[in-house]
């Protein structure tokens, strides 16, 4: 095996440039495979006893993945998206080379002999996988070990914070993870970093742990804003065999912004406004007013549709009934499973068929209610979560993140905002289903204008500092 050397790489080189521009100094020679994971290599054993983010990790396998990029690479062949690109890996997605254990007991050390959909699609573009993130016990409520890298008293977010984590600490450019509810938004609101989830069903399920059927979305994490759409880009369903998806992203039209006209954007409190702490209302409505001042953006305050404000109570149901149906075995074991997932299984035992379906009924005119809303409007922007992360004990408070996962709608949560303590928390902009495209353009202008970040806000402290 080639001697590993880090002589030629920044120390946080994740969080000082995109993808992009490290596989061109590749692709150059400037530095290699074993050089981008001595870089992760080094960043973990820097961070991971104080962060907890990996379950399992093996730097014998990361270098072993380094080394056959650099035998591509040396064999003349094309470098991937995502050439010797480390990718961490929600550990509910099966792998190979590592157990997916769920954050579960019961299911330590499963060895499912495949890797996800998704997965796939990170290797085949080169990526290298280093091991797999905290998550919660079966992505549901109950906190994993990581920590939040701004306050280790804090929470760092629901049951993708592992990723969030890793990409906010610089062990990793960009990780995956889920959202049922706000699994992505949060713990990227959380611990400052970009994450994106896309319409529903666009990332594929395959080989992964589903709870509930018509909210689980897979999504991702970046440090740098330039990442995501290489990560969408990446991770998503292409072609004519999935035709809804495939023709709304393939319409230049659907995608942009009409010609001649500014961005219509809504501004939405939603009904979890009053949840949200007085400076995370005013953070929002400075930006508000903010970006109205440019000349391409039309910003106006908007109410949503009725029922939208019923959507807490909807998802509770969908999810409870449905995850008391995927985890009856489970719930037989009652000792080794967490109180609050009993307590949810149980809630969701007293939920009739007809109770469950007439929720379905209910989500899905919801997602028509804002099919229909976006014929006015090109975006919508709302808080990602209603401010900073609270501490670990206590629980979260109601957020947009939630509405838009039950209406499958794609969002973006930007690293925008900081507390009056200097906690991150994030701005969400969303679009209509299948418009994923049209957001990405739209954060495109954002960007440009200087609106948000072009990384991770703010970086974390070292540990010894915490």
């Amino acid at each position: 095996m080639t001697t590993m050397t880090t002589k030629k790489i920044e120390k946080n080189i994740f969080l000082s440039e995109n993808i992009t521009s490290i596989i061109s100094r590749l692709v150059a020679g400037d530095i290699t495979p074993f050089d981008i994971a001595g870089a992760c290599i080094d960043r973990i054993k820097e961070y991971e006893n104080f962060s907890k983010v990996w379950v399992t990790y093996d730097e014998s396998v990361i270098m072993s993945q380094a080394e056959q990029s650099a035998e591509r690479l040396r064999s003349g062949k094309k470098a991937g998206k995502l050439e010797s690109i480390p990718v961490g890996v929600k550990d509910i997605f099966n792998t190979i080379d590592f157990p997916t254990q769920m954050g579960s007991p019961l299911w330590k050390g499963f060895t499912p002999g495949n890797d996800a959909r998704e997965v796939y699609y990170l290797k085949k573009e080169g990526a290298l996988i280093p091991g797999k993130t905290d998550t919660a016990e079966f992505a549901v409520h109950k906190i994993g070990n990581c920590v939040n890298p701004h306050d280790v008293k804090r929470t760092p977010g629901t049951s993708s914070s592992g990723s969030a984590v890793a990409v906010s600490l610089g062990m990793v450019p960009a990780a995956i993870g889920t959202q049922t509810a706000g699994s992505i938004v949060r713990p990227a609101s959380f611990c400052g970093v970009y994450g994106c989830k896309p319409s529903f069903g666009l990332l594929p399920r395959t080989g992964m742990l589903k709870t509930t059927d018509s909210l689980d979305t897979i999504g991702f994490f970046t440090a740098m804003y330039d990442d995501l759409r290489l990560m969408f880009d990446v991770l998503r369903v292409h072609g004519s065999n999935y035709p809804l998806s495939n023709n709304a992203l393939s319409d230049e039209i659907r995608q942009s912004r009409k010609k001649g006209q500014p961005w219509k954007v809504a501004f939405v409190k939603t009904h979890t406004w009053n949840d949200s702490y007085e400076h995370s209302k005013s953070a929002i409505e400075n930006f508000a007013a903010g970006i109205s001042a440019d000349k391409d953006i039309d910003v106006n305050e908007v109410k949503l549709p009725p029922i939208l404000e019923s959507s807490h109570t909807i998802h509770q149901t969908i999810y409870d009934k449905t995850l008391s149906y995927y985890f009856q075995e489970e719930s037989l074991k009652a000792d080794q499973v967490s109180d609050i997932m009993n307590e949810i299984v149980a809630r969701g035992n007293d939920i009739s068929a007809n109770e469950y379906y007439e929720a379905l009924e209910r989500q899905n005119f919801i997602i028509h209610a804002m099919d229909e809303f976006f014929d006015d409007y090109d975006i919508i922007i709302s808080l990602s979560t209603a401010g900073e992360a609270p501490l670990r004990e206590e629980t979260e408070k109601p957020d947009p993140a939630l509405i838009w996962t039950l209406s499958h709608l794609p969002v973006i949560s930007c690293p925008l905002f900081t507390s009056p303590e200097g906690m991150p928390f994030g701005l969400q902009i969303a679009s209509r289903k299948y418009n994923d495209i049209k957001l990405f353009r739209f954060a495109d202008h954002l960007l440009k204008m200087n609106f948000i970040p072009e990384g991770a806000n703010p970086l974390p402290p070292i540990p010894e500092e915490l």
